[in-house]
């Protein structure tokens, strides 16, 4: 299908968030109208994100404080899909500890789980700006006593308007080094956020598209699901990793108020 046909045909898509409608505290060009666009056109969208760290009224009070209206029904994150995969395999009070921030904290207290200091059941990593070594040494500890380890996702670095900063998976791969266990990882490129985001939609995957700036979790996570792929440059891949990459999206754009033109010219308004 060629760019204009696969726009067309698009009644639902997934939207990675950092990168792509935003850089730190900095919104991207187009993301305004993008989502006005959406609604405006009846297309269903929700914002999947592997960022662990805010819990999803904290992602819709970011938004809004860029003049950007979302609901917490529309936000996805890694957090929410590593609790909902941890109450799969684990009965409400297991003991948990954890390297992460408020999205990930309340996701897992939320779901019935127990946070603790020590003798944890599961060690589950996120991103946290806050770190220390100490936490640290404390989780790969309890790995080495037997504690399983859960990441919510292999990010290594993430965009932001300082430029590219460590991610969750400089973290994780910390702590596998540290206690030479490799981390069991449930955010994107895995297809669970996939499924559930389309589940949320009532969305079937050929006429839905994974929006994204990362090649190897939301383009790859997209493919695996059986979504089209849109790929910005706005955010961690540029066209030299793009070319020399295997991981190849169906269509391209400089950014979402590149993505927005396209296609406002495709189906009018």
């Amino acid at each position: 299908m060629n760019r204009d046909s696969i726009l067309r045909s698009l009644r639902n898509l997934v939207i990675d968030m950092d990168g792509v409608l935003y850089r730190g505290d900095q919104l991207i060009a187009g993301t305004r109208e993008l989502i006005v666009f959406l609604r405006e056109h009846g297309i269903g969208f929700v914002l999947a994100t592997n960022n662990a760290t805010r819990t999803p009224q904290q992602f819709v009070d970011k938004l809004a404080g860029m003049a950007v209206q979302v609901y917490t029904q529309e936000v996805l994150t890694s957090s929410l899909a590593t609790a909902s995969y941890l109450t799969g395999i684990a009965p409400p009070g297991t003991k948990v500890f954890v390297v992460g921030m408020d999205g990930l904290r309340t996701a897992l207290d939320e779901a019935g789980l127990r946070l603790v200091e020590d003798g944890a059941e599961f060690v589950v990593a996120g991103m946290d700006f806050t770190i220390c070594y100490d936490r640290l040494a404390q989780a790969s500890l309890q790995i080495r006593a037997g504690a399983r380890f859960i990441g919510t996702n292999p990010d290594l670095t993430f965009p932001s308007e300082r430029g590219i900063l460590p991610g969750a998976g400089s973290l994780l791969s910390f702590l596998e080094a540290a206690s030479g266990v490799k981390p069991v990882v449930i955010g994107k490129p895995g297809t669970a956020m996939m499924e559930q985001a389309l589940d949320r939609m009532g969305a079937k995957p050929a006429t839905t598209a994974m929006l994204g700036d990362r090649l190897e979790t939301d383009i790859l996570a997209g493919q695996r699901a059986g979504l089209h792929t849109l790929l910005v440059l706005s955010g961690v891949t540029d066209e030299r990793m793009l070319s020399g990459s295997q991981i190849q999206p169906d269509l391209v754009f400089d950014d979402v108020a590149h993505l927005y033109a396209a296609w406002k010219g495709v189906v009018g308004g």
